[in-house]
Parts: C-alpha cells; structure tokens; sequence
C-alpha cells in the first residue's frame, strides 16, 4: 500500500471527515489506477468495518423519504449516535451527475456535527444505487459511524439492489391507504422488514393509522424473509418528531433477534457473496468491451441487428467468441 493510502486510511481511522469524502470520491471513480487504490484501502480498513446497523430506505415519489431521515438521523445523533446517509440521486443524463443533491433537501441533519451526508449520482445502476455504494458503506463505518442509511431513488423492481447490502430495510408509505398500497409493488413488501407510514399528525393522522392498518392485514398473507423476525409497521410524523423511538426501538428488537439467531452472519456472508459476482459481471463486461476484437465487430453487429440482418443472440455469440477465442456453443 503507498504512503498516499496509508495515510488516507489513518484519516479514516480517526474519523478525519475530509479523509472520508476524499476515500468515497476516490472508490467512484472509474479510473484504473484509481480502482486500484480502492481496493487496497478498504481491504486494509476491513477489520475496522462491519460493526455498523446497515438501514436502506424506499418509498414512492412524494412519501417524505428524505424530511423522514432527516427527522430519524437528527433523533439518533442527538441520542449520541453517528450517522452517515448515503443517498443516491438519480443521475442527469447530460453531466451524469445528481441531479437532487440531498444536502440541499436534509439541511438540519446536514449541519449535526455527528452526521456524513454524500449524495452520489446513481449512473443509471440497477436500483438507484450508486455501483460504489457497498464499498462507501464499509468506508463509513471504518470512521466510526454506527448507524449507515441508504436512501433509494424510489420504488421499482430492481430496489432489490439496496436490499442487497442492507441489514434492515424500511419501507416508507403516505397515508393515502388504499390508493396508496395500489402503487407500492408487492415483491417490494416482500422486501420489507420494517414499514413505516409517514405525515402522520394533524388532519392526515386518521387517514395514516387505516393506512397502517391496511398494510399489517396484508403482511398476515406474506411469508416472513426469515423466521426470527416479522415485519412490523409503525406510523410516525417527522415534522412532530413523533414515532421515531418506536422505529429505533424496532430496529434495536430486530438487530437482537437476527444477532442471537446467527441470521445477521450468514445474511452478511450471502451479501458478499452477491458482491463478489458482481463485481465479476462488470468486470467481464468491461473486459470485453475493451478487447480490440469486440471493439472492431460490435459497431458493425449492433447495425446488422437494428437491421434485423441477424437476431441479438447470434451477434452476441460472435463477439464471445472474439472475445473468448474460441467458439461459445462448440459443436
């Protein structure tokens, strides 16, 4: 490891915040060099990770995902905890950069002096989630935080992502009740360990405990992600600090229950595993985008299959077997 990283991970150790946001840029950058640099930082910062409560949120567009960590992340830091928000941002298809910036949107949480905020452009990555994300996970908790939130760009399929390299993942819903459960996809419910329904305070506070109730009748017809553990679901109101305790003190009950039946481990270990093919995907197709063989064929194919000149499985047999030397499917 060169003095640089060494001495970017001393920084890190001692909870040094410029060090931290200097590592994260750092693990997104696409750079060769700069991947490797990464790579070796946090395998030498590993030992100090993993101690952490890993929590992803997810909502439909409009359900306060981001005034709800906001409220959450100020109640723990005032609790003594240390917080950092990961919030990934959809990215703008001009600069690819993001385009909401949560320290614009979480101000007060911004400024807790026991608070890391990063927005990252999700680069158009399966699920909203920055391709870094894991990696500016395990640099956080190297720094001392406890507490990491994920927050997602919203609510589809592939949210599955963030579900991915989470401990705990909640579910925001608006108490719109029914019209609401509507939008909210059921293998996103599946997901789901925690459901918190939001804006529950003044003339909306009826409408958000029918919505509540709505949402535990349909977790009875679902099947529990483990046995130690059923989902809960809580209402609370950010903007009157109200219920925040009680979506702390379930996430304290399901971190013990997972713990004591070794469920947390063995989630980690699946976790990392995913991980490690990934990882293996993307750099097998950075690979043979590179190689001088595909890069000559690949424009042509492209063009005889937007032609109908050929189907997209043959061309892609073509370029695995530039790319290979050998032929996909031997006879």
């Amino acid at each position: 490891m060169s003095a640089q990283t060494e001495a970017l991970a001393t920084g890190i150790l001692a909870g040094q915040r410029r060090a931290l946001a200097r590592a994260i840029t750092l693990v997104e950058s696409t750079r060769r060099d700069h991947r490797l640099q990464a790579s070796r930082l946090i395998e030498h910062l590993l030992p100090a990770t993993g101690k952490a409560i890993r929590i992803g949120f997810s909502g439909p567009p409009g359900v306060g995902k981001s005034t709800f960590i906001e409220a959450f992340g100020t109640f723990l830091t005032q609790a003594g905890h240390k917080v950092a928000v990961l919030a990934v941002d959809p990215s703008s298809s001009l600069s690819g950069g993001s385009i909401l910036g949560d320290k614009t949107r979480i101000e007060t949480l911004a400024r807790e002096p026991n608070a890391f905020i990063r927005p990252s452009p999700s680069g158009g990555t399966l699920g909203g989630v920055a391709r870094r994300t894991r990696e500016a996970m395990l640099l956080t908790e190297a720094a001392g935080f406890d507490v990491v939130f994920i927050e997602t760009v919203g609510v589809g399929q592939s949210e599955t992502a963030v579900a991915d390299m989470v401990d705990l993942f909640v579910l925001l819903a608006s108490p719109a009740g029914g019209d609401d459960l509507q939008g909210i996809k059921r293998g996103i419910m599946e997901l789901a360990d925690l459901l918190v329904v939001t804006k529950a305070d003044g003339d909306l506070a009826p409408a958000a405990g029918r919505a509540a109730s709505e949402l535990r009748m349909a977790l009875h017809l679902m099947r529990p992600k483990t046995p130690c553990w059923r989902p809960e679901v809580l209402a609370v109101s950010s903007v009157a600090s109200k219920g925040l305790d009680a979506v702390w003190d379930a996430i304290g009950r399901f971190r013990a229950a997972m713990e004591s039946s070794g469920e947390l481990a063995k989630l980690r270990a699946e976790q990392a595993r995913a991980a490690l093919w990934r990882e293996i995907e993307e750099g097998l197709l950075g690979a043979l985008k590179e190689h001088p063989s595909v890069a000559a064929e690949a424009p042509r194919l492209e063009a005889a299959v937007l032609a109908r000149e050929t189907t997209p499985t043959l061309a892609a047999e073509r370029l695995l077997t530039a790319f290979l030397g050998r032929p996909v499917w031997p006879d």
